[in-house]
């Protein structure tokens, strides 16, 4: 076992444990934000721009043809991270998040879709996708798939 997967007595990797930090500043955050909706909407959004430019070029690269996506399928959705993952939210429910393939060190990056995403089909449907890269193919199924999710 890689050391960076090593738990330790807590059950969590040393990147999960930096995962809840950054979710605990965020929430910190959000209550020291501008008075406004807008000034709100326009922190969450250079947060998320500021998250993906942080990202290596791989994870840079997809993460930024998602959040042209997004941006353009689903205006509707607002920017903001989450864990400090790029995420897209509707009503302040995450609807769906990028996760770089470098934050846990996976072999893949991942789209998620959380529960406020409108994906259900029948009693089953996949909830994740993992991404190496985004084709043209791949992009045509975002949007749909964005599309969806956003209602």
């Amino acid at each position: 076992m890689s050391p960076e997967r090593t738990t330790t007595k807590s059950g969590f990797t040393a990147d999960e444990r930096a995962a809840m930090r950054n979710r605990a500043a965020e929430l910190k955050k959000q209550e020291r934000k501008g008075k406004t909706a807008e000034e709100k909407a326009a922190i969450d959004r250079q947060d998320l721009l500021d998250a993906i430019a942080g990202m290596g070029d791989s994870d840079r690269a997809i993460a930024e043809g998602i959040d042209a996506i997004v941006t353009s399928a689903a205006p509707q959705l607002a920017s903001k991270t989450w864990y400090g993952f790029p995420a897209y939210t509707r009503d302040g429910k995450v609807v769906l998040f990028f996760k770089p393939a470098e934050k846990f060190k996976d072999r893949y990056a991942t789209l998620g879709f959380d529960t406020a995403a409108m994906l259900d089909e029948g009693e089953m449907w996949p909830t994740s996708y993992a991404i190496l890269s985004l084709t043209k193919a791949d992009e045509a199924r975002i949007t749909e798939l964005v599309k969806r999710a956003a209602g």
